[in-house]
């Protein structure tokens, strides 16, 4: 008796003493977890100027994506093999959703098409503007940059064919080190693939007319 009494002391001292590690263990990670930052492109556009009247109407469908760009998080390249990501650093918005966002803004801004519109099941139209993104990145060198790689092309709705296609590449100087700046570089570094992307689809869709 008196040595299962002893035996069940012990066992009760070490399940106590796991109990005592285990919620150390638990307050640790509390202290350790670091809140995640989100972030959003263009929040401060302004409205779309009024439609033209006789205009062409345009969809804009999705913009695809390669794996990396759709978990929402920030990403980089160090050199030209080595990528990573910012873990407590991330879109509000998937990066494909965000450029086209951009895209029907500014082509609703340009005030030259009777309407620009979502693609989707129900929805008509003389064009469909399409793409992929290939790159939405900070780029680590000497200077700092961020790069966007974005290939688009045109769909005329009653041929179905590609009447347009066009990439474009561009590079933004970082003017700090931290992960605000990387998105305030990335922001204008969309605004301007997206207006003089809007640009040469005006003046294409202007020479067919």
């Amino acid at each position: 008796m008196r040595d299962g009494a002893v035996g069940e002391q012990t066992i009760r001292s070490m399940i106590s003493i796991f109990l005592v590690i285990g919620v150390w263990m638990a307050n640790a990670g509390c202290i350790s977890t670091r809140p995640a930052h989100y972030y959003t492109l263009g929040a401060n556009a302004p409205p779309a100027i009024q439609g033209k009247p006789d205009g062409l109407i345009l969809l804009v469908g999705n913009i695809a994506t390669p794996e990396a760009l759709q978990d929402g998080r920030i990403r980089y390249r160090t050199g030209s093999n080595e990528a990573g990501a910012y873990e407590y650093h991330r879109w509000t918005e998937r990066p494909g959703l965000m450029v086209r966002n951009a895209l029907i803004r500014a082509l609703r801004d340009s005030g030259k098409y009777q309407r620009v519109l979502e693609s989707g099941s129900s929805a008509n139209g003389d064009y469909l503007l399409r793409g992929k993104l290939d790159e939405f990145d900070e780029v680590d060198r000497a200077a700092i940059q961020t790069k966007i790689s974005l290939h688009l092309d045109l769909v005329d709705r009653k041929t179905n064919q590609n009447v347009w296609d066009h990439t474009m590449e561009r590079e933004e100087p970082v003017s700090g080190k931290s992960v605000v700046d990387v998105v305030q570089s990335l922001d204008r570094n969309l605004q301007h693939v997206v207006s003089e992307t809007a640009g040469e689809i005006d003046k294409f869709l202007g020479a067919r007319r």
